[in-house]
């Protein structure tokens, strides 16, 4: 009991530090990039705001950028958290379930019927519908009867994103006008977005944490394999349809407006679960915090790559992610 309550300890402090280094990189995110700010600057651009240049970029681009970089951050570890779950496979990520795919898929249709006519704000919607149908379809052709079957469903999910990729390129290359404005979204990005835009989502990131939180002790059983869990008197069919319906809320909002972001929701639960083991109940707390550190990190220093220009945030976040996806390749086959 003593060495439990130890431990709770430890973790809990240790979220309270990564908490608050989240808060630090946020700070950073706010105050550095091509124009460099200072703490009285953002105090004043809220407490006496003039209308100049720079409290204009501090509240209407640099607060609203840097939320959203957090709050899609934590989305999409979280997602993932879950996703290795499920499909009991640890290379497991959002994309998986098609979300990328399909949210892709809906968007340049839209471009290419409405000819431009739609604004951002109104994309997001159709990235958020087509992420979902995506999803929910290859959570219907990854199941055998009231169970996911997780072979069933890493096969849906790859064929479900290699029909949407194709079918995207497809309509690209149809209506050529609608490039720039696919990639402008497909690219993954969370400059150019307002806290409108987060707004529109955020009743459904909320639902989606939640539904996080109250699998999270069940989770921990379904780890230890379906028997076990069944064995447990687990309602197996219950958990996995909540947890997949954590999924698409958390990754559908999360891509729906800041476009395909990767290896986040690879990356994040890996390095989580060596500090929480497969806990859930400190898993995904812990996933959202990193996994919005790593974000908010990673937009901050796409601005300094390239001097003098910024770079999209899922380029930043690949050059991250490509490197650990390799290494855990490589771990699985020597092991």
């Amino acid at each position: 009991m003593a060495e439990q309550s130890a431990r709770k300890g430890r973790m809990l402090t240790m979220l309270i530090a990564g908490a608050f280094l989240l808060l630090v990189s946020m700070l950073a995110s706010i105050l550095y990039g091509l124009r460099i700010f200072g703490l009285r600057d953002l105090w004043q651009a809220y407490s006496a705001f003039d209308g100049s240049t720079e409290h204009l970029i501090l509240t209407n681009t640099r607060v609203p950028r840097t939320l959203i970089a957090a709050i899609v951050g934590a989305s999409l570890a979280m997602a993932g958290a879950i996703m290795q779950v499920l499909t009991k496979n640890g290379l497991a990520s959002p994309s998986l379930f098609g979300i990328n795919s399909g949210a892709s898929l809906f968007v340049v249709a839209a471009l290419v019927m409405g000819g431009g006519a739609f604004a951002l704000k109104q994309l997001i919607w159709f990235a958020f519908i087509g992420a979902a149908a995506a999803a929910v379809l290859v959570f219907a052709l990854g199941s055998s009867g009231s169970r996911i079957e997780p072979s069933r469903l890493a096969l849906a999910g790859a064929s479900i994103a290699a029909f949407g990729t194709s079918m995207t390129s497809g309509l690209i290359l149809v209506n050529k006008q609608s490039l720039d404005d696919a990639l402008f979204w497909m690219i993954g990005s969370v400059s150019g977005r307002s806290l409108e835009h987060l707004e529109l989502v955020l009743p459904y990131i909320g639902t989606g944490m939640l539904c996080c939180m109250l699998v999270a002790r069940a989770l921990n059983v379904m780890a230890l394999g379906e028997e076990n869990a069944m064995g447990l008197g687990m309602r197996m069919k219950y958990v996995q349809m909540v947890s997949a319906a954590a999924v698409i809320l958390l990754a559908g909002s999360a891509v729906s407006v800041a476009g395909p972001i990767a290896f986040v929701g690879l990356v994040v639960p890996h390095l989580c679960r060596a500090v929480t083991g497969n806990d859930h109940r400190w898993l995904l707390p812990y996933c959202a915090v990193a996994g919005a550190i790593l974000l908010v990190t990673a937009d901050t220093l796409s601005r300094f790559i390239v001097p003098g220009k910024e770079i999209p945030v899922g380029i930043a976040t690949a050059i991250i992610g490509v490197p650990f996806l390799i290494r855990v390749a490589r771990r699985k086959k020597d092991a």
